[in-house]
């Protein structure tokens, strides 16, 4: 007698709605019975004024946690920090092994090491278009056109049929590094059969192709022969074809390259060992700057966004203890800014203008492209892969939505859209079937922290309104000893009467606990809620906002 039917299914747990943060599972078995295959575990850049005091947002995984017995490994895509950024952070929950190319597990190793107390992470390395086993997934490296070195998709091959994860990617025909888009691959995979394609949505707005690294790194030797003075080149460290192309127009321009930044001199030292800057000659270490003509040398920094602690931040407040700008420089922005940066960038790009630096960025001259595919792009893909199914993934509701309209106009027979969470059979029968756990963990300091928690929450609200301490020692009768203190946080010291708020604070306490009845003075909380609401109360009257409060009662 035969057994359950095999089901395939597929659900994202980060990356779908939103910008970043991707992880993607996928499921083969019957039933409750299912082996998982984790696809890139990355994170996303908090807003300060959304999110005070977060360092990153991560995918929540206890989904995986509860099913840890039945995953059989993670495959990172590419290096890029939404798509392994939390590896650190989540791999000692699932311990699992990860596979990944030479250079993504180079990066990975670097940023291990830079971290203290980060886990020994196992991870297999697979040679760039490799083929090999995770558990009952049979998986084939797909090389993608993309802004860092060794991107790919995956062709994941089951009994139920075979899924392209595209991973990101573009289709370039002249990348810097020569990492196109394996085109035959695709093609003989529309041929063999391609169940479903989950995709990458993040330019499914814009009509046409995205422009080439080649165009970049033209403009860019433009822009670097033309210049008189010292030249500051800033761009995501990880975009190895930019550095390579900055070195280049540094080399016709007879300039010598001074890299700024431990992320872009760990990347760069990478990128050398795995022979990604072919003869150029070495860079030169930072102190190496100030001994270098203005007109001989271009400086690689760090800091495209705007990070307080950037390269290129402390050089803009004229804080960088070795690289100085003047007036007459240039500093090249061959970078996007990411959505929720633009307060940040816009503060660097304005203090430097203000030190009469000339500020080139992508709005006047082609100093960037994207690493994501336009739509034409996406057609194109469509029709070398011909897949039954499309799934939308990574981007916000917009992409998700262009870029299933472009699968719907293509005859793409089932097109889905789902959301984090959701649970998608890709075989025998396509469809949303049932939701698992998702959300978002907080990385707060050194601590993990549930993005339901309090704890932000209440940053919000002191960041908004301040907050009240008041202490009072009652004795064991209800009566009050000595004078109340108080201490006002974040709270103005006087109304627009000019009286001080403390004053009122002071007040409210005091008449209110002497309207309590005696017998409720003897009771510590009864004291200390209807003090908090008093003074609560006082606040809002003079200032028009409610602080919090916290009363802090004392039996002696």
């Amino acid at each position: 007698m035969a057994g359950p039917q095999q089901e395939l299914v597929f659900a994202p747990l980060g990356g779908v709605g939103e910008i970043g943060m991707n992880l993607s599972i996928y499921g083969l078995g019957s039933g409750n019975r299912r082996q998982w295959l984790v696809v890139d575990v990355g994170v996303s850049f908090a807003a300060e004024e959304h999110l005070p005091g977060v360092d990153l947002i991560l995918p929540d995984v206890r989904y995986l946690e509860a099913e840890r017995k039945n995953l059989a490994g993670i495959v990172i895509t590419h290096a890029h920090e939404d798509h392994f950024g939390a590896l650190l952070e989540l791999w000692p929950r699932l311990k699992v092994p990860v596979y990944a190319t030479p250079f993504t597990a180079a990066l990975l190793e670097a940023k291990c090491a830079g971290e203290p107390g980060a886990p020994e992470i196992p991870v297999k390395v697979i040679p760039v278009g490799g083929r090999f086993t995770v558990g009952a997934f049979d998986i084939e490296l797909v090389t993608m056109a993309h802004s860092i070195p060794e991107a790919n998709a995956l062709m994941i091959r089951t009994p139920c049929g075979t899924v392209l994860h595209t991973g990101d990617w573009k289709i370039d025909p002249t990348p810097i590094l020569g990492d196109r888009t394996d085109e035959a691959k695709l093609r003989a995979l529309g041929e063999e059969g391609c169940l479903a394609l989950i995709g990458d949505s993040t330019n499914s707005v814009r009509e046409g192709r995205s422009p080439s690294e080649a165009d970049v790194a033209k403009t860019l030797t433009e822009l670097i022969k033309a210049a008189k003075g010292r030249v500051a080149v800033t761009t995501f460290a990880s975009n190895v074809a930019r550095l390579r192309a900055v070195a280049e127009a540094a080399r016709a321009a007879e300039r010598e390259v001074v890299v700024v930044g431990r992320a872009m001199d760990r990347v760069a030292i990478i990128g050398r060992e795995l022979g990604l800057f072919g003869d150029l000659p070495p860079f030169r270490p930072m102190d190496a700057y100030g001994y270098l003509p203005p007109n001989k040398v271009v400086a690689l920094c760090t800091g495209s966004q705007g990070e307080p602690r950037a390269a290129l931040s402390r050089i803009a407040e004229d804080q960088h203890p070795e690289v100085t700008l003047s007036r007459g420089d240039t500093v090249i922005y061959s970078a996007r800014t990411i959505p929720g940066n633009e307060k940040a960038v816009g503060r660097v790009i304005n203090g430097l203008i203000d030190q009469g630096i000339e500020v080139i960025t992508d709005r006047t001259h082609l100093v960037h492209v994207s690493g994501h595919p336009r739509r034409a792009e996406v057609e194109e893909l469509l029709s070398w892969v011909k897949p039954r199914i499309v799934i939308p993934v990574h981007g916000e509701a917009l992409h998700l939505s262009e870029h299933a309209k472009i699968a719907r106009k293509a005859g793409v027979p089932e097109v889905i859209q789902c959301r984090n969470g959701d649970l998608v059979r890709l075989a025998p029968k396509a469809g949303l079937i049932d939701e698992v756990p998702a959300g978002r963990i907080y990385k707060d300091g050194r601590l993990l922290v549930d993005a339901q928690a309090r704890t932000v929450a209440d940053r919000r609200r002191l960041s908004f309104a301040g907050a009240v301490s008041v202490a009072l020692a009652l004795t064991e009768k209800g009566e009050l000893v000595g004078d109340p203190s108080y201490d006002l946080l974040g709270i103005p010291e006087r109304d627009r009467k000019g009286d001080f708020l403390h004053e009122h604070v002071h007040e409210a306490v005091l008449s209110t606990f002497e309207s309590l009845p005696r017998g409720k003075r003897r009771d510590p909380d009864a004291v200390g809620e209807a003090v908090r609401r008093a003074v609560r109360a006082a606040v809002n009257e003079r200032w028009g906002k409610k602080p919090m409060c916290y009363v802090h009662v004392l039996t002696v």
